[in-house]
């Protein structure tokens, strides 16, 4: 199956980015491998003819605003997510529309509509730095994913009107689980992600970004981690460090499964025949995806 998948990039002049939770054999057979701000610099630069998408929706769509002259597709149409979800473009617009002087600050996890609703973007990755470019005496909205704003507010100290979104996954820890995991492992340092609850986030030696928490553990001695975030980052994180010990936070059933069920859709038959046969390719409306570029764009000049 490589080598077809070779053969067809070849064919194409196509480029394969996958996202850290995508299933292990993805991440291994990718060009590039990264969490949302790498995607979007690498998407941003590329010179291959084909993007194929190997993320969910709004990865795609990031990908279609900054290349639109390439063609992008995805190995599954139906690979969206649930934060995303949480923000549709009619209510957002009607909450950006009643605070006119607020500057709306978007996480990239959410529609193309969205973004060109917005000012500027950020990732987890840049959400700080992001907010704190904004002068002091300005307003801000903060979407779609309340987890995150309520993080940044705490590390900048800005105020913000938050959206009430979420993600299904990093939402869903379970504090009894950690801690449990936590008495029985004492030495084992814990990661979370951003876009988890505060009483996962409370418990945490370290909080980041995808690659913040993948670049922690290779730069860290210790040799147990308890991993609070999407499992699919274990695969790097063993990858590079065989020796060291990685637990998964289990969710709020007692499972620890919390693998995204969107991201977990694409797999390496739908690659093939996606690569093949130029399907579910990813298109916008012009005017849209020239006012999500303005956004994009601001993010992408600051970081």
């Amino acid at each position: 199956m490589l080598d077809t998948i070779q053969e067809l990039k070849e064919k194409h002049n196509a480029v394969i980015l996958a996202h850290y939770y995508q299933e292990p054999e993805i991440q291994d057979m990718a060009d590039f491998v990264g969490d949302s701000l790498e995607l979007s610099r690498k998407a941003a630069g590329t010179d291959a003819d084909v993007i194929l998408f190997c993320g969910v929706h709004f990865m795609a769509e990031t990908a279609k605003i900054v290349n639109p002259e390439k063609t992008v597709i995805i190995p599954d149409m139906d690979a969206g997510c649930s934060l995303a979800d949480s923000a549709p473009a009619k209510p957002f617009k009607k909450w950006v529309d009643a605070h006119p002087d607020h500057v709306v600050v978007s996480y990239i996890n959410c529609s193309a509509e969205v973004k060109g609703l917005s000012d500027i973007i950020c990732t987890s990755a840049n959400a700080k730095k992001v907010v704190e470019s904004i002068p002091k005496d300005k307003k801000i909205l903060f979407a779609p994913d309340r987890f995150l704003g309520k993080y940044v507010m705490k590390e900048t100290g800005r105020d913000m009107v938050l959206w009430k979104g979420s993600c299904q996954v990093h939402e869903i820890f379970s504090e009894k689980a950690l801690i449990k995991l936590k008495v029985e492992y004492p030495e084992a340092k814990v990661l979370a992600h951003p876009e988890c609850d505060e009483n996962i986030l409370v418990h945490s030696d370290f909080i980041g970004s995808t690659s913040a928490l993948i670049n922690y553990v290779n730069n860290s001695k210790d040799k147990q981690h308890i991993i609070g975030t999407e499992p699919g980052v274990i695969h790097q994180m063993q990858k590079h460090n065989p020796e060291k010990q990685f637990f998964a936070l289990p969710n709020q059933e007692g499972c620890a499964c919390n693998e995204c069920p969107h991201m977990r859709l694409n797999t390496m038959e739908k690659i093939v025949d996606t690569l093949r046969n130029l399907k579910n390719e990813i298109t916008l409306d012009e005017d849209i995806r020239v006012r999500a570029l303005k956004p994009l764009n601001r993010m992408l000049e600051i970081v």
